[in-house]
Parts: structure tokens; sequence; C-alpha cells
């Protein structure tokens, strides 16, 4: 079921964005946090998998592995760049708070993240999110807050996935086929990701950007930094004084 999900969101989105790289959105007047604050970067939800002749990924233990470490490496270290207190989970128990409601929290992610591509940028736009960015995960993630006491979650989800030698093989026929006039469309491998910054005082998701076209193999410490810095690269700028004072622990 997992990798049939995964297949389904990277098609679907090659379908959505075409060429395009990367597509952000915020809540109206948001400035990335930068400077003193306080964030945790949530265990990533990285998958990586074989794309098999018959279309469906198959996810590969060493891979995902593989490429979850490199993906963590990556943003731990772009975030301790940027001054702020910054903790890195590179398991559930690293969080502080119950492994198992860490666990949901990142799977309540994965859904609205999912839901976010889709009924946002897709073809399946919901009229009463059309003109603004709404989004959020609740109640769950204002109790992790509380509990944690971190101002802000960045989340991270990432699936990546390789074509077979018989998947090779099918694109190739297909290319030899437009030679002779006769199309047949077969993709490869592709990458998807997406990111959220979640406020946790109010758990709205106030940033989100999502990645498609393929920026970099994360099974290599190369390729996950080069997507976690594409993937990340606008979460840069300083909060508004209004938004460090909301934000400020007493």
């Amino acid at each position: 079921m997992r990798a049939i999900r995964i297949a389904a969101l990277a098609v679907s989105a090659l379908l959505l964005f075409g060429c395009e790289t990367t597509r952000q959105q915020a809540d109206t007047g948001f400035q990335p946090p930068k400077g003193n604050y306080r964030v945790i970067v949530m265990q990533p939800d990285v998958t990586a998998g074989l794309l098999t002749a018959g279309g469906i990924v198959e996810p590969r233990e060493d891979w995902t592995n593989a490429a979850r470490d490199n993906v963590i490496k990556a943003v731990e270290a772009r975030e301790t760049q940027h001054g702020a207190v910054v903790k890195i989970a590179a398991t559930n128990q690293d969080t502080g708070w119950d492994p198992g409601a860490s666990e949901d929290l990142i799977l309540l992610h994965r859904a609205v993240g999912t839901a976010i591509v889709m009924h946002k940028y897709g073809l399946q736009p919901l009229p009463t999110k059309q003109n603004h960015f709404d989004w959020t995960l609740g109640e769950q993630a204002v109790a992790f807050g509380t509990a944690t006491h971190y101002d802000y979650a960045l989340f991270l989800s990432a699936q990546d996935s390789f074509s077979s030698g018989g998947r090779v093989a099918l694109q190739a026929a297909g290319f030899l086929g437009c030679l002779v006039g006769v199309c047949v469309g077969v993709s490869g491998g592709q990458q998807v990701a997406f990111a959220s910054l979640v406020d946790l005082k109010t758990g709205s998701v106030v940033w989100f950007n999502v990645l498609t076209s393929g920026i970099g193999d994360i099974r290599t410490p190369e390729g996950a930094n080069q997507m976690v810095g594409k993937l990340l690269e606008k979460l840069t700028s300083e909060p508004s004084p209004a938004k460090q004072a909301a934000h400020a622990h007493t």
C-alpha cells in the first residue's frame, strides 16, 4: 500500500508541476524564523525504492536507511548555521515526547502534506482554501509543543525511486517507438519531497515547500545535501518583531 501511495504521489506531482522544481506556500505575512527561537526537526519521513517494470515502487530498506541518515546530516548541517536552538530528532525517541505519539504526528504530517500537494497545487483544489493557505496539524501539534517547549517543528518527507533494469528497457522501447511515430510514455524513477514548518503554539502549517523533478540522489551525502538545500533554501529570513514577541518564552 505504501509503495502504491509513493508511486501515485510522484506521478501526480509530475503531472501537476511539469518542469517546475519547487513551489512554496506560506500563511499571510509569514516571515521564516531565524535567530533566537527553538525548533525541533522531526525524524525525516524518507523512503527510497526500486521502480519495477510494472510501475510499482518496492521500498528498499538499505537504500531507505542510507537516504534517511544522509538527509538527517544534511538538515543538521544547514540548521545549525542559523544560530537557533535546534534539535534534530534522528529517531522518535529523540523528540522528548512519547515515541508512539511522535510517530503519529509524523504520519499526520504526511497525510496533511499529501493533501496540500493534491489540493493546493493540484487538479483538485478545495473551494474553501483556494485563495488562502490554511492547513493545520491541530491539537496534536499543540500538545507536542506544550510538552517539549519548542516554538516550531520542521517536518520533511521525501520519496525517491530508481528504475529497475526492466523499467529502463521499457523506457528505451518507448523512445524507439517514438522514432517510428508510435510513442508510449513510460516514466522512470522520480523524486518528490515536501517540507512544512509548523507553529507549535497554534498547530498551523505556516510554511510549506514541495520539490519535484529530482534534485540529487539522496542515497548519497552529496545528493541529500542538494535536495535539502533546494527544499529549505527560502526558509532563511528574520521573523517580524510581533512574531518574535509572540513566540518568546516567558
